[in-house]
């Protein structure tokens, strides 16, 4: 079987459970698990379409192919996903970066930026770094003018995210098992930013996509999916330097409620971003008590 019919019937098999999961994107799918398998760009596939598969790609295709037709997301089954251009080791223990939390990455450098207008050096805390996205993006931007730590519960997530920082070669990240601000006594940052779990458990969203997948500890929240937000706003100025400030994922319906939760904690002048499909995903405030 050559390249052109591997994918002909990859992509049938794969249509033909779209109607089951709507979030299967049957041509596109197909083309990326050919190119993992066979270490080929897609021009190099269709400029070379009758090259024949050997029987140990067959093999490994056919088994990525039932992964991604019973649902399992394509990073999961590649076990690697890029966020801020930089390819990132995942696992089933950690969340799949999503292109919307390079939001975050983004308002946190705008702000990185105005200290360092007067402050040479700073520290940053990442809470809930799972894959360490986040931590190593905002590492890749800023070089020597910062370390970062990034913190996660899960002893394997803080474990995937130290195997990311190795295969970058970054040395202005540490990473360390915490629940939250647990293992942080005596430590201060100028910024702290986070992805936390902010799902509501009874969201029917839970049940589609790629988040079946993914672990519920690092998407669903109780108290409607705000505790883990109020639970960082009400304690991160125990580890804030003046002026410091604390920048939050959420989900898209919550801005109203987080800028509430941190007037409620007397953090100055919340301030509210929108993702790149124009819904709000990122609200951050200044502490200056």
């Amino acid at each position: 079987m050559n390249y052109q019919q591997w994918l002909t019937l990859a992509e049938q098999r794969l249509r033909d459970n779209v109607q089951q999961d709507p979030f299967l994107n049957a041509k596109l799918d197909a083309n990326v698990l050919l190119q993992a398998v066979t270490k080929r760009t897609k021009s190099a596939i269709f400029a070379f379409s009758e090259t024949e598969l050997t029987q140990i790609e067959l093999v490994q295709l056919e088994n990525f192919l039932q992964r991604r037709i019973k649902g399992e997301p394509i990073a999961y089954i590649l076990g690697e996903r890029e966020f801020w251009s930089l390819p990132l080791k995942v696992s089933p223990a950690t969340l799949i970066p999503r292109p919307d939390t390079e939001r975050l990455v983004e308002i946190t450098l705008e702000l990185v930026y105005k200290r360092l207008d007067s402050k040479e050096y700073l520290q940053i805390l990442d809470l809930g770094t799972g894959t360490g996205a986040i931590a190593l993006a905002l590492a890749s931007e800023l070089k020597n003018q910062v370390h970062i730590i990034g913190v996660d519960k899960s002893l394997d997530a803080v474990q995937l995210a130290q195997q990311n920082q190795q295969q970058l070669g970054f040395k202005n990240v540490t990473f360390l098992q915490s629940d939250w601000f647990k293992a942080l006594q005596n430590h201060y940052f100028d910024l702290i930013v986070s992805n936390p779990p902010y799902i509501d458990e009874q969201d029917s969203n839970l049940m589609q996509g790629d988040v079946r997948f993914e672990p519920l500890s690092a998407l669903v929240a109780s108290q409607n999916g705000m505790a883990d937000l109020q639970k960082i706003i009400t304690n991160a100025p125990l580890y804030l330097t003046n002026h410091g400030a604390l920048i939050l994922e959420h989900g898209w319906q919550q801005a109203e409620k987080v800028r509430e939760l941190f007037k409620q904690n007397k953090w100055d002048s919340p301030q509210t971003a929108q993702d790149y499909g124009g819904n709000d995903r990122v609200t951050w405030a200044i502490w200056t008590k």
